[in-house]
This record gives C-alpha cells, structure tokens and sequence, in this order.
C-alpha cells in the first residue's frame, strides 16, 4: 500500500485500553490519531469469545468506564453480547468511529531516532508515523493450544474456545473439553445441555468460589432506582474486592475463609467423595486465577460428563488416549486452554533506541515500569503491560490509572519541550526491586505453572499489591521517572502536540 499516515498518536488495540485511550486523547483536545485493530470491529476479548455461557466474573457495575459507567438497575453480571455492546456504545458516543481502522495488525514498530518518531508497518505494507505509540493489546487474546501428539491429525472438528466454531451443532455428539478454568467453567454446563456425551480433561483443579446471581434481586433494583445508588455501589465493590480479595494473594486475612468458602461450595455440589477430591487443588487459593461459578459443579455431576484427570497421551483421529491407555471417542475437541498471556505484544517487532529488539530484552520474561513503559523504548507505553493485571479487582479500571499517568507523561513532555521522553534506567531499577519484594509475598513463587507466569518461571501477568496502591504509585509527577530524550538531528518543525499547563507539581524522585 502507498497509504502513510503521518499522526500525533497511534494507538494498537481497540478493546477496553484502546477506546479508554482514544476517549482521553478526545478530551485533551487531540484529534490525530488512530486505533489500529486487528479484528473486524472494537470490543478485544468480548468480541473474539462467543463461547456459549461466556460472561465476565466481575460485576459490572465495576467493569466499566468510570466515565461512562455501567448502570443497569436489573443485570449484575451481563454476558459476552451485552459488553460487546457496551464498548461498541463508548465508541459511537465519544466519537471514535472515524478514528478506527480495523482489519489493520500492526507487524513492525521501530523508533526513529533522527526524527523522535515511531514507524509503524502493518501486515498490509501501509506506514504510519506517529509521536506518541500506545499498545493497548492486552494480555488474553492469543489462544494456547497445548502441542500434544496427534492433534493435527485429529478427523473431527476442533477448536479454541476463544475461536468458537458456531457452524458445529453439539447436539447428540461426544465432545472433549480439555481445560478447566474460567472459559471452561462457563461454557460446560450449556454444551452438556445438549451433548451426547462430554469428557473434560484437566490437568489442575481450580479453586471455585460461588457467584451470585446474574439478576439483582427486587429490593436491590428498587435500591438502584434512588439516585446517586450506582455510584456508591460501584465505589462499594472497588473497595469491597480490595479489601478481602487482594490480600488473599498474600496468604492474608481473608485467605482462610475464602479457601474455607471454595471447600463448602465443593462439598454442597459435589456429593461424589471421587470426585470431590479430584476437584481438590493442593496448591493455596490465589495461586492460579479464582474461578467464579456457580453452575461448573452442578455440570460435571451430571450423567452424561466425565472428568478424566489421567495425563492426555495422545489424539487419535478419533477421540482422545490417557496415559493410562484408555482411548475415549470424541467427534468435537474444544480447547478450553486459556492464553499465551507472558507473550506481551507478539508476533509484533517492536525495535527502539539503537535498534535493541524487544523481545529479545522480554526473553526472560517481560516487565515495565509500572506496567507502561520500557527504558529505551521513547514515547512509547503500554495499558495492560506486565505486572499490572489486577487478579482481584476490575481491570478496566487498572487501564484507566495507566490511561491518566499517559496522558500526564504526554503534558510534561509538552512542557519541557522534549522531542521525546522514556522511562529512566534508575526508575525502573527502582521499580523492579519493588516488584520483586512484592511478588516474594505471594502464593506465586512456590507454585508451578499458570498464565500468571512466563516459561523461565518469572511471574509477569499479576499486579502483586492492591488497586488502592497502582492507583496511590501512578499519581506521582512523570518528572520523577522519565527524561527527555533528543532527536540525533533536530526535527525540522515544531512539537506537534500541545497541551494546557499541568498544575501537577514537580517533586524530587522517590524509590518505591
């Protein structure tokens, strides 16, 4: 293509970060830039899930923008169509149609020094150039498919539960569900609803916890009728999940009782003692990802599913071998496997100063400061980076602490007339030596693998410590962790973007 878009900022996503972005960039007043989504329309994860069942485990009225804030006086916990709507909603209201190009996945990013500026390349060959780069991909949207012995060979259909297959009719068939976590917790009791039969292969038991009913109940819709109820409910749950979930990560307080709570729902749902003790973790509650269900248990005591705990061998071209030899039949595999999650930005080439290569420098594991920014990488950030999903709380939320430190970083480069800016090499020491001290004190070291952690054992998805402290360590100054960083040969025109003067206080650098 010989289209090149020349911006003040691109932005590379168009799910929660992405649009959370794009809202903001609005009301500073910035109108050049673009959201480049890979996918036919916004919407991220709650567009690529269409699974049966699927649903966030976080009550909306906090898994929302606090500028456009969920308020339904009916629906607690709406499905995957009705958050698809939601963000679709955000889009059309703050005006960021015309800035949308989907069908467009960025292949190459690269920092030019001698104009300050990124490059990006997509798969299609167009180039933009822009100020300012903001990777809003997120951490759940490349599909894990275990590389098991035969799976290509399998005759029937199978698929991800990320990339269902709507043109497969379940009805009647044996199915093979392998994974037991969030995904598949949701979508085994519709398609056991319909299936012949249906075999679930787990390789860990999850902890499960209970979770209300998606409908509010009649007093608390007449509660959520008065005014002002949404916003005390809201600010209700953000506190409520800081307080007695986030210490659960740290073996806290409410980690007891919680793991207390996940035994009883077990041991109400599940009266088969076989069962009951395959479905046991023995690892601390915490330590992979909390599955919120309150129907997983009643499915998998039904007649016509089996949970198979034995080691998967092999895939036949007809069904699934155990290592200990038994072969079970299946027509449809559904991989419930979850994510490639530490794979932060791949297959992207991101290149910054003196062509350092990203992934080369994450090989080990990824990680930021603060879950945003690279040292080397000028004027470019992340939402959603390493180390700042919130394993107890609402994420969008977590997005938009790191949307408004952006847009900060943005005014203070404006005010000391940078070229560009980037992450200092003594903050992110600083920041690292933190992290590391904070992540000591969870469940997550001693435990084996998850999501939560990169192959070479580091962990790299978590945020270790509260919402009340992302949101406390993202309100400082950026002057106390970011430098400027100089064109090698002065850009010929002025700084493209402009902003109001920050009445934000510069302060002397503080170690976390």
């Amino acid at each position: 293509m010989d289209e090149r878009l020349d911006l003040e900022v691109a932005v590379v996503g168009g799910g929660f970060g992405g649009l959370g972005m794009g809202v903001a960039l609005k009301k500073a007043g910035i109108d050049s830039f673009v959201i480049l989504e890979q996918g036919g329309d916004v919407g991220g994860v709650w567009r690529e899930n269409t699974y049966p069942g699927c649903s966030c485990d976080i009550p909306s009225h906090l898994y929302s923008f606090s500028f456009a804030p969920y308020r339904s006086a009916r629906t607690r916990y709406p499905g995957q169509e009705q958050i698809l709507s939601y963000l679709r909603g955000v889009a059309r209201d703050y005006g960021l149609r015309e800035h949308l190009r989907v069908h467009t996945a960025v292949a190459e990013a690269t920092y030019r020094e001698n104009i300050a500026r990124w490059e990006l390349t997509t798969d299609a060959g167009q180039r933009i150039l822009a100020d300012i780069l903001v990777f809003a991909v997120g951490q759940l949207h490349r599909p894990h498919i275990p590389d098991i012995p035969g799976r290509d060979g399998f005759a029937g259909a199978a698929f991800h539960s990320a990339s269902w297959d709507h043109g497969q009719d379940l009805r009647g068939r044996d199915v093979a569900v392998i994974g037991t976590g969030s995904s598949a917790g949701q979508l085994l009791p519709e398609i056991a609803a319909v299936a012949r039969k249906v075999t679930v292969y787990q390789r860990t038991p999850h902890w499960v916890l209970p979770k209300p009913s998606a409908e509010f109940g009649r007093i608390s819709r007449w509660v959520l009728r008065t005014p002002g109820a949404h916003r005390l409910y809201r600010q209700a749950l953000y506190y409520g999940a800081d307080i007695t979930l986030a210490p659960i990560m740290h073996r806290g307080w409410s980690a007891r009782p919680a793991q207390w709570m996940a035994r009883t729902h077990l041991r109400r749902r599940i009266s088969d003692p076989r069962l009951r003790a395959a479905l046991t973790p023995d690892y601390p509650i915490g330590s992979k990802r909390i599955v919120f269900d309150s129907r997983y248990y009643a499915a998998l005591g039904r007649e016509n599913v089996e949970l198979v705990t034995d080691p998967i061998a092999r895939i036949s071209d007809n069904g699934i071998e155990t290592g200990d030899g038994t072969h079970r039949h299946a027509d449809v595999i559904v991989w419930a496997t979850g994510f490639r999650a530490p794979e932060f930005l791949a297959p992207m080439s991101v290149r910054g100063r003196g062509g350092r290569l990203l992934h080369e420098e994450w090989s080990a594991g990824a990680e930021a400061f603060l879950g945003l920014a690279v040292p080397g990488y000028p004027s470019a950030f992340l939402i959603a980076g390493p180390n700042s999903f919130n394993p107890a709380g609402s994420n969008p939320g977590m997005k938009e602490r790191q949307i408004a430190y952006i847009m900060e970083c943005l005014r203070w480069r404006a005010e000391v007339e940078a070229a560009a800016i980037e992450v200092s090499g003594d903050a992110m020491r600083q920041y690292r030596q933190w992290l590391e001290r904070a992540i000591a004190k969870t469940v997550w070291p001693s435990t084996g693998a998850s999501w939560y952690k990169h192959h070479s054992g580091r962990v790299t998805n978590p945020w270790p410590a509260s919402a009340r402290t992302f949101a406390r360590m993202l309100r400082r100054s950026p002057a106390e962790a970011f430098v400027a960083v100089p064109a090698k040969v002065p850009a010929a025109t002025p700084l493209p973007i402009h902003y109001h003067k920050s009445t934000r206080a510069t302060t002397t650098p503080t170690a976390f």
